[in-house]
């Protein structure tokens, strides 16, 4: 049956993302668009590294529970389907460089592309999106002017938030961000900050219209 294959992969997801340190405790949540009526998403208020099978929830498409106790975070879901038609999964989780980044550095808009290749090939660029308090509206809202274009996002002193079109390009977002995030700390810690030549940028960012929207 499709929706146990599904949520037997969010489950294998929900623990790698605990096991590298990018959720805690009951932290974050993943999501997966069945069709166009019921989403699987992950139960509110259960540590992420052990849920089981049947703690996952079903909802529609436009909010109503079917099953389980979803994720309290689940409009922020329901924005990337509703905004993104590409879009089958979600995964928002919280890992520490990345939101550290927001912390120490409020009014920076992204994460800085011009300094590492691999940034610009893979998700573009990667936004920081204004701070907006847990499970309301105002965290989907924000994500709206960014989508569909962008895929992979910092959440201002909250988290990450990763969509794709499957399950795996979700997951690759958000470790493509904390890989970035990383990078660019111990480089601060080593020294600071260096950019490419504009010229390279410019040849990055033509590869990257090459290869398409999809994170790699």
């Amino acid at each position: 049956m499709k929706s146990t294959r599904i949520s037997n992969q969010i489950i294998d997801i929900a623990k790698r993302l605990y096991n590298k340190n990018f959720l805690a405790a009951a932290d974050g949540n993943i999501s997966y668009r069945i069709n166009d009526e019921k989403i699987l998403i992950t139960p509110s208020g259960q540590h992420k590294g052990f849920i089981e099978n049947p703690d996952i929830a079903h909802i529609t498409t436009d909010n109503k529970i079917i099953i389980g106790t979803p994720s309290t975070e689940r409009l922020m879901h329901l924005t990337i389907y509703q905004n993104c038609t590409k879009a089958k999964a979600v995964i928002h989780a919280h890992p520490p460089y990345a939101i550290a980044w927001s912390i120490s550095h409020p009014h920076l808009q992204e994460l800085p592309k011009e300094c590492l290749s691999e940034l610009i090939l893979a998700v573009g660029q990667i936004p920081i999106i204004p701070y907006a308090r847990p499970g309301t509206q105002d965290m989907g809202e924000k994500l709206v002017p960014f989508l569909p274009d962008q895929r992979v996002f910092i959440l201002g002193r909250h988290g990450a938030l990763s969509w794709g079109e499957t399950l795996d390009e979700a997951y690759n977002g958000i470790e493509r961000l904390e890989h970035t995030a990383y990078i660019l700390a111990l480089s601060q810690m080593l020294g600071g900050l260096t950019s490419l030549p504009p010229q390279e940028i410019e040849a990055l960012q033509s590869m990257r219209s090459k290869i398409g929207p999809k994170t790699l």
